[in-house]
């Protein structure tokens, strides 16, 4: 079988159709494969927004009228670049693996000064989406001062727009997806070794930053592939189906689906992610969404759920409630750590200068770490510590270490680095009778029955990761909840 694969001739499309024809090959080496790539009209017009331009799909309809006219047997797009509406002669059929959902932010390191003075800063993006969800968080979530936040727009594929953003003395960063910048870093074939070198190259001269999903959900399908056939081609969907996954496909198709409830089209400031996960895997999670943005008709969107959460308020308990913070016995950052993982605020080292990745455990301590001058660069929105940052790409392979207590257990998170202590208060109240409580420490859960242990027979909920881990493996009714709060 030969099959003509079409897609646009930018360094990360072909790379995406590459990844098909690969994906294609694995399944069925007799399989040939001819590429054709060509301009859409988004590639063009490298002046208006995307968002004023005419028509829906200006970087997918002429491929599909290739397709349509039998010029190609499939075409590789960026799901996101669809319109949400269904095509009567054609329709996708399959998907890879999705690659990183979330947004990237490259700030310039000469730009770090403008932070600390409190002066306003500039970035490069022409998504309206990102700029109302990202306006708000950026001022309160860089570094130093809450500094003013403007958007200007850009256009341009990737190395383009790196290369506006390094020459632009007037602008301090770019925001992108971080998938595409993912896929330049991965690809080794020489035809995109100037592509992949411009994305090295931004990385030296900035920091970044992985924007977090609930406070920034993506693109409906951003970092997912969308492969489209006729729908007459039944010959075709038996030979998709070998390289086809059907998680990526729920996911990209329900994000779809609540965009078009609101309307539909990249002129919309809505931004919305669905995350597809396993019940039965340790972390306890299940099908988690983001929901965040302002329609056409003025409505507010702010929504963070799993969708496996069970019903109640249960009383939150707290370290503090059966534990005093004292300074411990910190000893410096081991060598060799270049991550650092900060379970929350009280674990950061007075006078710790760290030039290194720091990652949090939630968004609480993100903000604070940001208020005290530090450049955080992620943070795991309190799903647990063993949370994929997905960094080996823009940080390559990292040594990681985990700021914590003295009593926590060994870290899921590379090495445990202690840095102050826990003593048991020697008067306490047992907790109010409550129908359920929630438990946000595995440590705090066994002192606590160790004192009362009739507290085992209250219905139970805990945060998602290793507290679930722990808890599930003495106790039967617990439950995980997300979001029962920023902390962390």
């Amino acid at each position: 079988m030969r099959l003509r694969i079409a897609s646009r001739q930018s360094d990360l499309a072909r790379i995406q159709a590459h990844e098909v024809a690969k994906a294609l090959k694995e399944s069925d080496p007799s399989i040939e494969v001819e590429f054709h790539f060509s301009e859409s009209l988004g590639d063009k017009n490298l002046t208006d927004p995307l968002w004023k331009m005419p028509g829906k799909g200006v970087f997918t309809e002429d491929l599909t009228g290739d397709l349509v006219a039998g010029k190609a047997d499939l075409v590789v797009h960026s799901w996101k670049d669809l319109p949400v509406e269904e095509k009567e002669e054609t329709e996708i059929v399959a998907t890879l693996p999705r690659a990183d959902v979330r947004d990237l932010l490259l700030f310039k390191k000469a730009s770090r000064a403008k932070l600390s003075t409190g002066a306003g800063v500039t970035i490069f993006s022409s998504s309206p989406r990102r700029e109302y969800n990202l306006k708000p968080f950026l001022s309160e979530f860089l570094p130093g001062s809450r500094a003013p936040v403007e958007f200007t727009s850009v256009r341009g594929n990737i190395p383009t727009r790196l290369r506006k953003l390094l020459e632009a003395v007037e602008v301090d960063g770019l925001v992108v997806a971080k998938a595409a910048i993912d896929r330049l870093l991965a690809t080794t074939a020489d035809e995109f070794s100037a592509g992949r070198e411009s994305v090295k190259q931004a990385l030296k001269e900035c920091d970044y930053m992985v924007l977090p999903l609930s406070r920034n959900p993506a693109a409906p399908a951003q970092g997912a592939l969308a492969i489209e056939i006729r729908r007459d081609r039944s010959d075709l969907r038996e030979v998709l189906k070998k390289i086809h996954h059907q998680k990526t496909f729920v996911e990209a198709r329900a994000e779809r689906e609540i965009l078009k409830f609101h309307g539909g089209g990249c002129h919309q400031k809505i931004g919305c992610t669905v995350l597809a996960r396993d019940l039965e895997k340790p972390a306890g999670l299940g099908r988690l969404s983001f929901l965040k943005g302002l329609t056409e008709k003025g409505e507010v969107l702010q929504k963070r759920s799993l969708e496996s959460s069970v019903s109640g308020e249960p009383q939150v308990l707290r370290s503090q409630w059966l534990f005093e913070r004292k300074p411990g016995d910190f000893g410096g950052i081991p060598t060799g750590i270049d991550a650092l993982f900060v379970s929350q605020v009280a674990a950061w080292p007075s006078g710790l200068s760290w030039g290194g990745i720091l990652w949090t455990a939630g968004l609480s301590t993100w903000k604070k770490m940001a208020e005290q001058g530090h450049w955080v660069h992620g943070t795991s929105e309190s799903l647990g510590e063993t949370e994929d940052p997905r960094l080996e790409r823009v940080s390559g392979s990292l040594s990681w270490g985990t700021l914590t207590h003295s009593l926590a257990k060994k870290s899921s998170r590379g090495t445990k680095i202690a840095t102050y202590d826990l003593v048991l208060r020697k008067e306490v109240s047992a907790p109010p009778v409550e129908e359920s409580l929630y438990w946000s420490s595995g440590i705090l859960f066994d002192e606590a029955v160790k004192r009362w242990p009739e507290l085992k027979n209250r219905k139970h909920f805990c945060g998602p990761g290793k507290t679930y881990e722990h808890l599930r493996g003495q106790i039967q009714n617990v439950s995980v909840r997300w979001p029962m709060n920023e902390e962390g």
